[in-house]
């Protein structure tokens, strides 16, 4: 590898999530900030986050899903 060209790699580098979440990581960065994490990510924890209720599934639903026809 030639010299001078690669940043420097921290193998102890802070994650901080949104939710308060902390771990420790390999990165070429000392400490990063994220806005979801494996803790708080929907698919992860198979619950749905606010910002996520209501969306278009739910609305095409209360249209045209569950109607009885007379």
């Amino acid at each position: 590898m030639r010299e001078g060209i690669h940043p420097k790699y921290y193998p102890e580098a802070k994650v901080s999530c949104g939710c308060g979440n902390t771990f420790t990581t390999g990165s070429t960065k000392p400490e990063l900030r994220v806005d979801v994490c494996s803790k708080c990510h929907p698919f992860f924890t198979g619950r749905m986050r606010g910002a996520a209720k209501g969306g278009r599934i739910e609305r095409f639903n209360k249209r045209y899903g569950n109607k009885k026809e007379n």
